[in-house]
């Protein structure tokens, strides 16, 4: 099979999880689904294959990394399908967390929508948008606590 094959395919299997918690959260199908770490497998195991046979020639790389080399590495179509491997599988966990963590604590889906567009789109500024959400609800929660009245018990 093609690297453009694989390339084209390995998107296409991280498309549907991404649409499902992002158009239809509440769906007890995504929930379902998304509780499952396997859906990053197919991702996952793309990369393993890829990069196994490649172990010796990347170790010497990663072992002592320079920027230059780094470029390098991932100058060819080979070296960009590992990576593009890679980010696919730990944006798609990380949007999975996001996803699992946000229903647990009521968050708006409205408000996730956007962070995981974010995330599946560009992982980390996604997951940075996360914890920001995570934390502005929590701070918010525990004003509401603080200024709660206490009413007397009879």
């Amino acid at each position: 099979m093609s690297l453009e094959t694989l390339f084209a395919m390995s998107n296409l299997v991280v498309m549907p999880f991404w649409a499902l918690m992002i158009l239809l959260p509440h769906w007890s199908v995504t929930k379902r689904l998304i509780g499952s770490p396997l859906i990053v497998l197919p991702t996952a195991l793309l990369y393993v294959a890829l990069v196994l046979p490649e172990m010796i020639s990347l170790t010497s790389s990663l072992l002592n990394p320079t920027l230059d080399g780094i470029a390098q590495l991932l100058a060819t179509p080979r070296a960009a399908l590992i990576a593009w491997a890679h980010f696919l599988t730990f944006d798609l966990f990380t949007g999975r967390w996001a996803y699992l963590e946000s229903r647990a604590q009521h968050f708006s889906a409205w408000l996730m929508a956007p962070v995981l567009f974010f995330t599946f789109m560009l992982g980390p500024l996604g997951f940075v948008s996360y914890l920001i959400l995570r934390y502005a609800y929590q701070f918010v929660r525990a004003r509401k606590r603080v200024s709660a009245p206490v009413t007397a018990r009879g």
